[in-house]
């Protein structure tokens, strides 16, 4: 189908079918996964073990909402979780167990996020960096300034109040549990029933005739990356919140997960496509599959080969309804 103006501007008014992918498919894995999973370890369905689960996903949850939004603007952001290991470490030395001075903290962590956002923002739309480049040379920057900045041990530690946010419930709910939830909600009323999403999904599917029906292409593509920052800050507070501790390499090597859950759940490299419900269910598939190693007791390196046995299956599952479809 010819994208002209006027359609692209219709699309604004309600994103398409085709924008947001059928995740029934991987909707039917997610409970096969279960079922194999409770056949092969009985103890993971024991209570404690789910709620582990669901706490250790909602850290990787908030920052894949974050992801989800930009490659749907047709970017990627390799600097998730450098972001996330900043703010755990700025908020522990600001912090310095005192629960009088985690706001400042968490306003601080907050501004940081947004700010590396910013900076990935304009390397992208300003200087036309490719994304790839720009946001894996700003994780690099950002690492070696934190490292530098502390000279490689963390200072402070994480407070009672913090680690409210990660560790601890409300009734039977964990509040981490609860803030991934919150911010899920969030940002699909954002995609789905704002200006603003339908902009970010007109941005991605074809960025030209977006920009000629009015929409400022540059400053929506920004505005994802500032988004990006801030939850990739706010992953990183529930995360030590939840360990109890701030370490430089905290969540080290989950910038591939934040890319695997929206890819699991239909959004695509090209931009234009994916959906918030499509990164949940993408989030929990991931998260049960590592919890299933582990609790397998199988060495650690066979994490990488479930991300990336998922990620295939998943493409593969999606370019084969895509033919059917055609």
């Amino acid at each position: 189908m010819t994208v002209t103006p006027r359609s692209l501007l219709r699309r604004w008014r309600a994103p398409s079918a085709e924008d947001r992918p059928d995740i029934t498919g991987i909707l039917i894995i997610l409970f096969a996964v279960l079922v194999v999973a409770g056949l092969l370890s009985p103890a993971f369905f024991n209570p404690r073990n789910i709620l582990n689960v669901l706490r250790q996903a909602s850290a990787l949850g908030i920052m894949s909402l974050g992801q989800t939004i930009v490659l749907i603007a047709g970017g990627i952001d390799l600097s998730m979780v450098s972001t996330m290991q900043l703010a755990g470490i700025v908020a522990a030395a600001i912090s310095s167990g005192r629960n009088d001075l985690v706001p400042l903290a968490i306003l601080v962590c907050l501004l940081l996020g947004a700010g590396v956002g910013l900076v990935n923002g304009l390397l992208v739309t300003r200087w036309n960096v490719p994304a790839f480049i720009a946001t894996l040379s700003v994780s690099i920057v950002t690492t070696g300034v934190r490292l530098v900045a502390t000279y490689g041990a963390p200072p402070g530690s994480v407070p009672p109040l913090l680690r409210l946010l990660g560790h601890e419930n409300t009734g039977p709910i964990p509040n981490a549990i609860l803030l991934f939830a919150i911010f899920a909600f969030a940002s699909w009323f954002a995609m789905n029933r704002t200006t603003f999403g339908r902009k970010v999904y007109a941005t991605g599917g074809n960025r030209a005739a977006a920009r000629l029906s009015g929409v400022r292409t540059d400053r929506v593509q920004l505005l994802t990356y500032v988004i990006s920052g801030l939850l990739a800050a706010i992953a990183g507070l529930v995360l030590i919140g939840y360990l109890g501790y701030a370490d430089q390499w905290i969540g080290e090597g989950s910038e591939l997960d934040s890319i695997a859950a929206p890819i699991i759940g239909g959004a695509s490299f090209a931009g234009g496509i994916g959906s918030i419900g499509g990164t949940i269910v993408g989030v929990l598939l991931v998260s049960v599959l590592l919890n299933l190693v582990l609790l397998l007791s199988l060495p650690a390196q066979w994490q990488y080969i479930v991300r990336g046995v998922v990620i295939i299956l998943a493409v593969a599952m999606y370019a084969f309804v895509g033919r059917r479809r055609e």
